[in-house]
């Protein structure tokens, strides 16, 4: 997946290994996904999948049936998924989506954050056509596993491409084979370690590491903000 997927992955995981900023994220995702689909795991995928999330995050039991709990609540109906498109420094794509109870604030924050870190705002649905939604698994190579294997096995389910790099394996699919493909990795007795919908840049970029270095202050500034759920780019 290159180097500058690695920058990325462990710039990522620097950030969001404080408790105080990725639990809060988790715990709107879980309720988000409850009120949405029911409270139940077994029988909403959405929800499933936000709670393995979370327990790969080492979130505690206690937070996430409390986040299953708000879903019944009138927090939940008050949260609304927006998203915010922008060019940052280098002339990167970003593309930024939110879970917000006060969309006034959140666009607001996220200018400001484009704004002071070299970059701009466009117009929503400006860069939607650069970047394709994909539904993206990632587990363990363990020995015996043999990937071709299980590319067979699931493609009937949606997948698209299945690649390893060191140790860790992603699947991925069209967003709308989400449910179709986590159900067949558990009938595989796949063991899912992440899973969530991300946006793939159609055209990747490449770009230095000294240019890398002054996107992330805009990317970090980004997904500091507790409204702020992901951040895409068109990094290659």
């Amino acid at each position: 997946m290159g180097r500058a997927f690695e920058y990325r992955r462990a710039a990522k995981e620097k950030r969001w290994g404080h408790m105080s900023r990725i639990f809060p994220k988790l715990s709107r995702s879980i309720t988000m996904a409850a009120k949405e689909g029911g409270p139940d795991p077994e029988m909403n995928a959405k929800l499933r999948t936000a709670i393995q999330n979370a327990k790969a995050q080492n979130m505690p039991k206690d937070n996430i049936d409390a986040a299953i709990k708000r879903a019944s609540g009138k927090d939940a109906s008050e949260y609304t998924e927006v998203n915010y498109e922008g060019k940052g420094p280098h002339g990167v794509l970003i593309f930024v989506e939110c879970a917000t109870d006060n969309t006034t604030r959140t666009v607001a924050n996220v200018k400001s954050y484009f704004n002071k870190n070299g970059g701009q705002m466009v117009p929503t649905g400006s860069l939607e056509f650069m970047f394709s939604r994909k539904s993206v698994f990632e587990f363990e190579l363990n020995e015996g596993m043999d990937l071709e294997e299980y590319e067979l096995e699931l493609i009937d389910a949606g997948l698209e491409e299945i690649e390893e790099n060191e140790g860790t394996v992603y699947a991925t699919a069209d967003y709308t084979s989400f449910g179709s493909l986590s159900k067949a990795l558990e009938d595989l007795n796949v063991e899912v370690t992440k899973a969530n919908l991300q946006r793939i840049p159609t055209t990747p970029v490449e770009f230095s590491e000294e240019q890398l270095e002054e996107i992330e202050k805009l990317i970090d500034k980004l997904e500091e903000d507790d409204d702020v759920q992901h951040v895409f780019t068109n990094i290659a």
